[in-house]
């Protein structure tokens, strides 16, 4: 049986031009994201919004897929613009008063640590944690706090959180447990009932292989009135197709979250992204990742690099980070792309993140590069 990689191959064009390692950043289309949004295009410019209610029933399929992609409920999820949405959304939504409590961590992206860092002006005391912390510092932070966010996958060094043990102890601590999932979903699993996570958000453009500018948020049924829609459109509420109501009674969904008009040729393209990963199956893709993702590590140390971090089954992640001593990170970058390879500087260290679909050949010409550098 042919590999995971050759499988789904010519779903990806951009493997005709280069060896494409930047999936922490923006992915490239495969073709049926791209087609799926072509037909869009082209049937808006010949009929205009004559297939509106097509538009609708993608809208629907888009929550429905990334429903099944974390074991949730289609009802429960929201279509955003991005991670930073829906990340504010929760953040905002919340009802904060001063002395209340949260938990935070140091290393993480700057959508996931800024909206906390200000709620510290309103009073809140925000505990800050490192991700790498023991399970029992987690627990006596999360004590007496409301909420606990946390990437599943650390941007830069690729660290993989447990999220079913934090879970667990936000459960215990009935502490509301928000996950960043951009730098995991899609390439490994999310069960948010096995987890016990109550919000989740994450952009389709890095492992979901979708467009930019189109994202999912999920909030739990049962927490959705703890969340408050702040940013107010028409679409917020239970009558808004009904354009004479003045009725501002909530959605009764996750939907309470979109207040207006939503990315259509987005929606499209992440749809059809969601469900070719869904075909192939995280369960294969995760394991492809890792082993591309281990051959490029332990070839870029044999090469004289230093890893970003320990891998292990438990914890790594599709990002691998390294340094030479002497080499400049934008230099070693601008090196790479002259031979087709994508990678990404960051803060001093060279980022690669491969996908399933990326051959194991690859990899080996990328190491066969770092040992020139």
């Amino acid at each position: 049986m042919p590999a995971l990689w050759e499988q789904y191959r010519d779903q990806f064009p951009v493997t005709k031009n280069l060896i494409y390692l930047n999936h922490a950043a923006v992915a490239p289309l495969s073709r049926r994201c791209a087609s799926a949004m072509q037909h869009l295009a082209q049937d808006a410019m010949d009929f205009g919004s004559l297939h509106y209610g097509q538009w609708m029933m993608t809208y629907a399929g888009l929550r429905e897929s990334a429903a099944k992609l974390i074991n949730a409920k289609p009802e429960d999820i929201a279509i955003t613009k991005n991670t930073s949405e829906g990340i504010a959304i929760v953040a905002t939504g919340f009802q904060w008063k001063a002395g209340d409590a949260m938990v935070a961590f140091t290393e993480e992206f700057p959508a996931n640590l800024f909206p906390w860092r200000k709620l510290e002006e309103q009073g809140v005391e925000v505990r800050w944690l490192s991700i790498f912390d023991p399970p029992e510092r987690i627990e006596a932070a999360a004590k007496g706090a409301r909420l606990l966010a946390i990437s599943y996958v650390n941007y830069l060094n690729g660290y993989r959180v447990d999220l079913e043990q934090i879970g667990e102890i936000c459960a215990r601590q009935g502490c509301f447990y928000f996950v960043d999932a951009i730098q995991g979903m899609g390439a490994f699993p999310i069960d948010v009932e096995a987890a016990k996570i109550d919000g989740l958000a994450a952009d389709a453009h890095k492992w979901m292989l979708g467009p930019e500018g189109c994202a999912v948020l999920y909030v739990r049924q049962s927490k959705q009135d703890l969340v408050e829609p702040v940013q107010l459109g028409w679409t917020n509420f239970a009558h808004y197709a009904d354009y004479a109501s003045r009725d501002m009674t909530l959605r009764g969904d996750a939907g309470r979250y979109e207040g207006g008009t939503l990315n259509t040729i987005g929606s499209y393209g992440v749809r059809a992204a969601l469900d070719l990963l869904l075909e192939v199956g995280v369960d294969r893709i995760q394991p492809a990742v890792m082993a591309l993702a281990d051959q490029l590590a332990e070839g870029a140390v044999a090469a004289g690099f230093e890893l970003l971090g320990d891998r292990n089954p438990a914890t790594a992640s599709g990002i691998v980070t390294v340094r030479k001593a002497g080499v400049e990170a934008q230099m070693a970058v601008r090196r790479l792309k002259d031979q087709g390879i994508i990678a990404a500087p960051r803060q001093g260290w060279v980022r690669f993140s491969p996908h399933f679909y990326i051959a194991p050949e690859e990899i080996a010409r990328v190491v066969s590069v770092l040992e020139t550098l």
